[in-house]
């Protein structure tokens, strides 16, 4: 493992952190990011299990009230409501990144033309959600309707096409659906820990055996840059939403998504 490669790895675990939890695409830009420096991650693994850094990220902001709901769990009923919630929502995206999971690592992971396209597309919806005009339903994450959880489960399978971000959907689900933007915002974290997790898990699972220790080495690298600067926008990003919205995430994926398609018809 070179010092090049080092740097590189510390790098994109930071682009990781900083885009896992706004609705930008961190898949999206870690693959661009790395399509560009030259990166290359046995079976793309290095780019899924560094998330377990943004994961504990979010765990440790979230670790009182996570440790309250878990002693709550067996006799609270909002408890477990919300708990069934976060597991109908997880459902739909686990059952297709299980049964796409050769096309999606194999397919589209590899296109970069098309992260660029749907990083667009992404921006132009994000940037009409934000701007749409609605008088929100509900105000607190943790009392959606099982059938909105539900739902917007179904808008997190979107983001099984790299580009369209993992937040980016769930966001913009919960707000089609009548989410307030920071309640929406805070159930796309509470989401993204059994989300992250398994696909953290699934992946590790298929790859371990091609997994080098230099492999290893740079994953950790990644995992411990991904975790530091996931930490500043988990703590950061509901004041900033709730006082701002999402028009600057929209516009940003539109920069970087035609920025990306410049290099790809200068560079290749």
């Amino acid at each position: 493992m070179d010092d090049t490669t080092i740097v590189e790895a510390l790098l994109l675990g930071i682009l990781e952190g900083l885009t896992e939890f706004i609705p930008v695409s961190s898949t999206g830009h870690i693959l661009l990011a790395g399509h560009f420096l030259g990166f290359e991650s046995t079976g793309k693994a290095f780019e899924i299990l560094i998330q377990l850094g943004a994961i504990l990220a979010i765990l440790s902001v979230y670790a009182a009230r996570l440790w309250k709901m878990a002693l709550d769990l067996p006799r609270d009923r909002a408890t477990q409501r919300f708990v069934l919630g976060v597991l109908l929502a997880f459902l739909p995206a686990a059952v297709i990144g299980v049964l796409a999971y050769k096309i999606i690592k194999t397919v589209l992971f590899e296109t970069p033309m098309l992260i660029c396209t749907t990083l667009i597309l992404g921006g132009i919806v994000l940037l009409w959600v934000d701007r749409w005009a609605t008088r929100p339903r509900y105000h607190d994450a943790t009392r959606y309707p099982l059938s909105v959880y539900f739902g917007i489960g179904l808008f997190q399978c979107l983001a099984m096409i790299p580009g369209t971000s993992r937040s980016g959907s769930t966001i913009v689900g919960a707000l089609l659906l009548g989410a307030d933007k920071r309640s929406a915002a805070e159930f796309s974290f509470f989401l993204a820990m059994p989300t992250m997790a398994g696909a953290f898990a699934y992946d590790l699972y298929k790859n371990y055996d091609a997994l080098s220790a230099a492999d290893l080495q740079i994953i950790g690298v990644g995992f411990v840059a991904a975790f530091v600067s996931a930490l500043f926008v988990v703590r950061s990003l509901l004041n900033y939403v709730s006082v701002r919205g999402y028009s600057l995430f929209g516009w940003w994926r539109i920069i970087v998504g035609i920025a990306g398609m410049i290099g790809l018809f200068l560079f290749g």
